[in-house]
């Protein structure tokens, strides 16, 4: 029984660098952002997330609070979890109760009563997809703007600054993302006739 408490000691420590990445990706911060935030050297962070060094609680406990994600999150391990709401009252609701990896959410935006200023656009790695549930949203892209409807989907590398916002007066806008911090894209596959899928 030991032995097996160790493995999946050791499997959680092995997947915490690599989780610990993707939330400060997700979070938009560099290395040297989040020194800066917790005092805790670029290089200790660097080779954290690479493996090469094992975070002690103090450090996980700092650079949860830093990238706003639970312990259990960073673990891998979090139940279920409400909707999270942001500054502009965005409702977010995590689908995948893991950081790192592909992984997706459901945002809902409120509705507006007037057109809104172009979204604010932020840059990072990865790689994201996103499709239209319900509503118009205003995907600001580059030097591009883009107005999806539900049914839509749009499917980007997220070094391309971005942006999102209800598109105007109306309902909400509802939509999920899959998002891979480490630049995972989506592998569409179609069966041809008289394929079998097994």
């Amino acid at each position: 029984m030991r032995g097996s408490r160790a493995t999946v000691t050791d499997d959680t420590l092995a997947a915490m660098g690599p989780r610990l990445r993707a939330a400060r990706e997700q979070h938009g911060a560099t290395l040297t952002g989040v020194s800066r935030a917790t005092g805790i050297s670029p290089s200790t962070l660097s080779r954290i997330e690479t493996g090469r060094r094992k975070p002690t609680l103090e450090v996980l406990l700092q650079l949860a609070k830093a990238y706003g994600v639970s312990l259990d999150e960073l673990a891998g391990t979090a139940p279920a979890v409400a909707p999270r709401r942001s500054g502009n009252d965005k409702a977010v609701l995590p689908l995948t109760r893991y950081v790192g990896g592909l992984h997706a959410h459901k945002h809902v935006l409120p509705a507006v009563d007037a057109p809104p200023a172009r979204p604010r656009q932020a840059s990072h790695d990865g790689y994201e997809w996103l499709c239209v549930l319900y509503g118009r949203l205003w995907l600001a892209l580059g030097t591009q703007d883009l107005v999806l409807n539900a049914g839509d989907v749009a499917e980007f590398d997220t070094r391309t600054p971005h942006g999102l916002a209800n598109a105007g007066p109306g309902g909400p806008v509802e939509y999920l993302i899959m998002f891979g911090p480490q630049g995972e894209r989506l592998r569409p596959r179609t069966l041809a006739a008289g394929w079998s899928d097994r």
